[in-house]
């Protein structure tokens, strides 16, 4: 997908040639200060029987090209799995993003995107934040990493987590919401998806003042997030029913899909915690972002070293899978 504000132009797609054994796309993505050449991943590639068809660089936001740089790969693969096990290794080893994408999942025309909040489209967690203003900052901060993490129970940890709030001015809230700091790439990725049409949502375990300020500023066209109860300025330490877990999540994105009278197949879930887990697996695409072990772990695709606007170099077309190659021969 052309991002908003790229840099670089691609070859008309008319002037190319089907390509008919083309099965999967690999997508490279290689962060300032790291470093691994497109001809390795094909190396690596072949090396697990794939045929590399051709490689291509990608346009990056002007915003961004001095960031990272994104090449896809053109491959045929008869063993994905096989393949995306060396590629996840190579990711690893470089500290670099690679992903491997079935020409399906590829090509999907995907309706509506849908974000986890906190350490996802802003680098912090809200909770922690505001524990930290209550003078609980540590233990809260430790709770939230065990949860994420999936070694706790959610609804149990977040009803701890929220007692300790007990007593906090409501407007250490707002300050928080002014003082936001987001994750790279968030700019250009709503603006790139947005100009292609698609719904943006936010669903979070979070607070709603914090999720409607991003709405705002972004672009975000749905928000689901925990109310704080709040009583003569205060806040009571309880949000105000339903919780927004793991579960109300999947059920949320089902429910926007059916709403906007589309599959969940046509929707994207994107996340880094193990309350996110639910909706990412029910979407056509998952994307763990800059995600807990476990959550990786569970994800075939992920994002962990560059910024949002990777969610946007996942997203294809038909008129990738020919071969540039071919171009202007005559048939």
């Amino acid at each position: 997908m052309p991002l908003s504000g790229e840099s670089g132009t691609s070859s008309p797609a008319n002037q190319r040639a089907p390509v008919v054994n083309a099965t999967h796309m690999i997508v490279l993505m290689v962060p300032r200060g790291a470093v691994l050449e497109v001809d390795r991943v094909a190396e690596v590639a072949q090396g697990a029987g794939a045929e590399v068809i051709e490689t291509r660089a990608v346009p990056v936001p002007v915003a961004l090209s001095d960031r990272r740089t994104v090449h896809n790969l053109l491959v045929s693969s008869a063993d994905a799995e096989g393949l995306s096990s060396k590629l996840r290794y190579l990711s690893d080893q470089h500290g670099v993003d690679i992903a491997l994408q079935s020409r399906a999942a590829r090509c999907q025309s995907y309706r509506v995107a849908v974000f986890d909040m906190d350490s996802t489209l802003i680098d912090c967690e809200v909770i922690d934040e505001l524990a930290a203003s209550a003078g609980f900052g540590e233990e809260v901060a430790e709770i939230t990493a065990q949860a994420m993490r999936g070694e706790l129970d959610f609804d149990e940890s977040y009803r701890t987590r929220l007692a300790l709030l007990k007593g906090l001015d409501a407007h250490a809230i707002e300050n928080l919401a002014d003082r936001l700091p987001v994750k790279d790439g968030l700019r250009e990725m709503t603006t790139t998806l947005k100009a292609q049409g698609m719904t943006l949502a936010i669903f979070s375990g979070g607070f709603m003042p914090i999720a409607e300020r991003l709405q705002a500023d972004y672009g975000f066209d749905e928000v689901v997030a925990n109310t704080l109860e709040i009583v003569s300025g205060k806040v009571t330490g309880r949000v105000v029913p339903p919780v927004v877990n793991r579960e109300h999540k999947a059920a949320a994105l089902k429910a926007l899909a059916t709403r906007l009278g589309i599959g969940v197949d046509a929707c994207i879930a994107v996340g880094d915690g193990a309350n996110d887990l639910d909706m990412m697996a029910m979407a056509g695409l998952g994307v763990a972002f800059h995600a807990k072990p476990a959550v990786r772990a569970a994800s075939p695709i992920e994002v962990t070293h560059c910024g949002l606007d990777g969610v946007c170099y996942l997203l294809g077309s038909e008129g990738e899978f020919v071969d540039t190659r071919t171009s202007g021969r005559s048939a």
